[in-house]
């Protein structure tokens, strides 16, 4: 066999796993196991507790000192500022109302940390999924900044509501948690290193059961046009924004994989919960999050086997 298609194989023998995890959650909600109400409850144990779990011990043990960092953060930040700039100049041009342009901007900037963390873990282990939790620590707050905003461009919003739901979520304050006891020196004692590494170890499979539980494939019907150039700059705008940012920056070839490959991420399930909640287009958003999700399981291996060539 070619080295291209050794290559070829370890991708797929580490990504398969992970869609067949999404097609499971997807077929055992359609027949209703263990039950409707299983799924939401199972979504928050692992919004609230399991993956703040991962993250914080992911950062307790990061090692903040790496040189690297400050490029990896304005490689993230220059990424989202680009995109960020051409989502507001598409919506002069278009005239999109706020519900709109909020599904638009969550379709083009939000990620599905579930997929992106169970990727990372697979293909590049634990120094991976290090460096993943800090471009996280950046990534969330930013993105659910831009992600409220949108959605109540038309209506304004005050300091107070655009930032509380930032600093009650539980994702950031696991990141704040996680970068204090790393650099207080107090680490994880007492076998609470163990206890997070339980806890982390049913995030992951939890959350991709989620996501395909959450999959809506009648949303696909309507808006054939939007759907599709919202997820096809979703999976391959985005990912060659990032790699442009990383090749301009110089990253080395981890953290410029890492970039790339969150930026190549489908949106987020939990888009959709912000969209209704604000009054967003959330027929539009259910159909950006299932197509997204369907055509990233052949846009991510494609992407990562260009990476590593």
């Amino acid at each position: 066999m070619s080295w291209l298609g050794v290559a070829v194989l370890e991708l797929l023998l580490a990504l398969w796993p992970l869609f067949a995890l999404i097609v499971g959650g997807y077929l055992l909600r359609r027949q209703a196991f263990p039950n409707e109400a299983f799924w939401p409850g199972a979504e928050r144990l692992n919004y609230f507790v399991l993956f703040p779990a991962l993250l914080l011990s992911s950062l307790a043990s990061a090692p903040l000192d790496n040189p690297a960092l400050p490029r990896l953060a304005l490689a993230v930040l220059l990424g989202l500022a680009l995109a960020w700039l051409a989502l507001l100049l598409l919506r002069r041009l278009r005239g999109w109302p706020a519900g709109r342009f909020g599904a638009f901007t969550q379709g083009m900037l939000r990620f599905n940390t579930y997929l992106g963390l169970a990727a990372v873990s697979s293909l590049f282990g634990q120094p991976g999924l290090t460096l993943a939790a800090l471009m996280l620590a950046l990534l969330v707050p930013t993105v659910n900044v831009l992600s409220v905003w949108s959605l109540t461009a038309e209506r304004g919003v005050s300091a107070r509501s655009l930032l509380l739901p930032i600093l009650k979520n539980p994702l950031i304050l696991a990141c704040l948690a996680g970068a204090v006891l790393n650099l207080s020196g107090l680490g994880l004692p007492g076998g609470s290193e163990r206890l997070l590494g339980l806890l982390a170890a049913a995030s992951l499979p939890l959350g991709l059961l989620c996501v395909g539980a959450a999959l809506k494939p009648e949303q696909l019907r309507g808006e054939v046009a939007a759907l599709s150039w919202n997820s096809l700059l979703r999976l391959l705008g985005m990912p060659l924004l990032a790699w442009a940012v990383a090749y301009g920056l110089r990253l080395p070839a981890l953290e410029s994989t890492l970039l790339v490959l969150f930026f190549a991420l489908p949106t987020a399930p939990t888009a959709y919960v912000l969209t209704r909640q604000l009054g967003g287009d959330s027929q539009l958003m259910a159909g950006l999050i299932t197509l997204q999700t369907l055509l990233a399981a052949a846009s991510l291996p494609l992407l990562l086997l260009l990476l590593g060539n």
